[in-house]
């Protein structure tokens, strides 16, 4: 009789596997992940050169229900996580708007979501590592053991330091449904102020809140999503389809969802970012296959058209001015949030805006751990702006240059700024915002020679 190896056993030998690759590697050769996905958008022309398979590296090993802990390889995605912990009646603390983001990749380059104003981000509930560092170790680290320098500067430092290969994490207890309340503002102050009054509380009109999150449409018309947990509903409604979620914000008070379809309500559209590929034309959108109506399958058909130009040639031919792409998430105070929307709004004029609230995590009243490469206030609570799309130049400016706009503004504000997409910072200004001297440290005693990129070459040089 054929014996199956455990999927602990199994996972140990793909992790000598993968060590030997490591090993083998050329000395000075650039290492890369060969993966099928990406949610970053840092694009690079390819090199040629074989990346480390890590393949072996996307299964879930164990859910155990009553510790509510879960053993997860590092290149499993969250969409098979979310399977995996939904049958025993949990989720991760925070889940990612995005099927396709992975565990290992929400943790070492930040993720966020509608809990996040009370579980703050994905790498607060991951109890220990084991990662491939940069000069080949394998090691496990956690908050208070040998390696804890290297599970608190892990957060942020996109692969540069190693890169998780096991996390085991934290989840939560879910109910069948989510309710769904939209609230409509007029005014981006009065937003910012219930914002900050529903997390503070967790409440909205004396019911509970476990979701906050919402959409800033255009100047004057906003909407704040307050979810909450349920175990019945009158109806649920269905966005995987001809519907499209965030379109329901200006047309529905309240609305009912299975808790699956809440943690992907906002996949199937990219958030509205499909509306770019035809995909939101009635037509196009009954033809389109709803397999395909999938955040990664439109990540990749952007990367093909930035490699190929297809959009550029096409606007030269029709004597439109250059786009330039402004893909970024930032963070400010919520009391900045008013401030920084009436900025974007005038001096970038893209629409609509995300909004998330989150602040750092208190698990049991206990006082928040502070992460050094992404070094987030304890006391305050940050509103999360995402907006994802173009600018025409029509003025003749630089490429880059609403670009660097956001980012003196959030410097001016004491924001911060997510690193999946471009940044222009001068180096100086770059380590001064994502703390240096801390990943400096980090990096000597596990990447000594460099064999890994450091945090400025690969997130702002995109090497």
């Amino acid at each position: 009789m054929a014996v199956t190896a455990s999927p602990l056993s199994a996972h140990e030998a793909a992790v000598e596997e993968l060590r030997r690759a490591y090993d083998a590697l050329p000395a000075g050769a650039p290492v890369r992940l060969a993966k099928p996905t990406s949610n970053l958008f840092r694009f690079r022309d390819p090199t040629g050169a074989p990346g480390l398979d890590v393949s072996a590296f996307n299964r879930v090993l164990s859910v155990d229900a009553d510790a509510r802990t879960a053993e997860v390889q590092g290149m499993t995605t969250y969409e098979d996580l979310v399977a995996a912990t939904l049958p025993h009646g949990l989720m991760p603390m925070v889940v990612p708007q995005l099927k396709t983001i992975t565990l290992g990749g929400a943790v070492t380059g930040l993720g966020i979501e509608s809990s996040s104003f009370r579980n703050g981000l994905p790498h607060e509930s991951v109890i220990e590592m084991q990662i491939l560092t940069g000069d080949g170790q394998i090691v496990v680290a956690d908050r208070e053991g040998p390696h804890r320098d290297l599970f608190h500067g892990f957060p942020n430092s996109y692969g540069t330091l190693g890169y998780s290969l096991r996390l085991k994490i934290e989840l939560e207890p879910v109910k069948p449904y989510v309710r769904l309340r939209h609230v409509r503002f007029r005014d981006e102050a009065a937003c910012m102020a219930a914002i900050a009054e529903v997390c503070a509380s967790a409440t909205y009109d004396g019911e509970p809140v476990d979701f906050v999150d919402g959409v800033a449409f255009e100047p004057g018309e906003l909407y704040v999503t307050l979810a909450d947990f349920t175990d019945t509903a009158p109806w649920v409604s269905d966005y995987t389809g001809q519907r499209i979620f965030y379109r329901s914000l200006q047309h529905h008070r309240v609305d009912y969802l299975t808790v699956h379809d809440y943690l992907w309500r906002w996949d199937t559209d990219w958030f509205w970012c499909s509306r770019a590929l035809g995909v939101q034309q009635p037509l196009v959108r009954a033809l389109w296959p709803r397999r395909y109506q999938r955040s990664d399958v439109y990540r990749r058909l952007v990367a093909l058209d930035h490699h190929r130009g297809l959009t550029a040639r096409i606007d030269r031919l029709r004597g439109a001015p250059p786009l330039e792409k402004v893909i970024q998430d930032i963070e400010v105070s919520v009391d900045r949030g008013a401030e920084f929307l009436s900025f974007f709004h005038r001096d970038i004029g893209m629409r609509p805006v995300w909004m998330c609230p989150l602040r750092l995590r208190r698990p049991g009243g206990a006082a928040p751990t502070e992460w050094p490469l992404y070094p987030l206030d304890p006391e305050t609570l940050y509103v999360n702006f995402g907006f994802w799309g173009t600018v025409p130049r029509a003025g003749g400016e630089p490429d880059g240059h609403f670009n660097r706009l956001v980012e003196r503004e959030v410097s001016r504000l004491g924001g911060h700024k997510s690193l999946y997409s471009t940044a222009f910072y001068s180096e100086d200004e770059f380590w001064s915002l994502y703390n240096g001297p801390a990943y400096d440290a980090v990096k000597k005693r596990y990447d000594a020679d460099g064999r890994l990129l450091n945090l400025y070459d690969k997130t702002v040089r995109s090497r």
